[in-house]
């Protein structure tokens, strides 16, 4: 198990180390087009409807050139930034599902067949471009947002098309609504008991509250983050348990 935890810390120091942020010298994006699709193909619940989805294909495709054309620089606020930077893993992501569906059930799915972890899974194909650097979806996570922002909520609204990820928002992240929509995503993350079922006196969580564990308490303790979004208040001293991550696909 030690041999296990080092690995994934030696995986996440390279994501972090070597992963130089894309610029350019673009204005602040408009996310208009990628808060269409959302609005036209999931639903309130994050479901979403990939067989429609893509048939819109060419126009998501247009939204993705105008990222990758468009990386953010030091003009941008924090919040134009981070929108941008949630907004690309999220399509990024989408695009990788509709690029091997409807041939697939998880995107565990995708990648080579022999499986090594945090080595060629999904979230490592270079298949993304933006500001002319090769990327992958860890670098996005892992060597940009968590390494530039320290914003634990954003375990709350990146998404990994599985059915016990954060529902996928049905409306682009944007900087003038950031830190509401971020809020929302913690109440409608926490308050599923589907990923987390909270009572006063056991919180049986999401397992994406363990594996960022160190993400969010850095402010306060798992548990006052708990509270701070569920409807029912768990006692300080509640027991804490990990469900079990269902990787299936977030379709409907």
């Amino acid at each position: 198990m030690r041999c296990f935890v080092l690995i994934v810390f030696l995986v996440m120091a390279v994501f972090s180390s070597c992963t130089a942020t894309p610029t350019s010298t673009a204005a602040p994006v408009d996310h208009a087009a990628w808060d269409k699709l959302l609005k036209k193909h999931v639903n309130d619940k994050g479901f979403v409807n990939y067989t429609a989805f893509k048939k819109d294909y060419a126009e998501l495709k247009k939204y993705l050139d105008m990222l990758s054309a468009s990386a953010p620089n030091d003009k941008w606020s924090k919040d134009e930034q981070l929108a941008y930077w949630i907004n690309a893993y999220n399509a990024f992501t989408i695009q990788l599902i509709l690029d091997n569906y409807p041939g697939i059930t998880s995107i565990k799915d995708i990648g080579s067949k022999i499986k090594i972890p945090f080595v060629n899974t999904p979230w490592d194909v270079k298949f993304i471009t933006i500001g002319g650097k090769k990327m992958d979806l860890n670098n996005i996570e892992h060597g940009i947002i968590r390494k530039k922002f320290d914003e634990p909520r954003i375990h709350f609204a990146l998404v990994c098309a599985a059915k016990s990820c954060p529902p996928l928002r049905n409306e682009a992240f944007v900087a003038e609504r950031l830190d509401k929509q971020l809020d929302e995503q913690g109440r409608d993350f926490i308050n599923d008991k589907t990923k987390n079922n909270v009572t006063k006196n056991k919180a049986d969580l999401s397992k994406i509250l363990s594996w960022y564990g160190g993400d969010f308490t850095k402010t306060m303790p798992i548990i006052d983050w708990v509270n701070k979004y569920s409807t029912v208040k768990a006692d300080k001293k509640a027991s804490v348990t990990h469900m079990d991550y269902d990787w299936d696909l977030n379709g409907k």
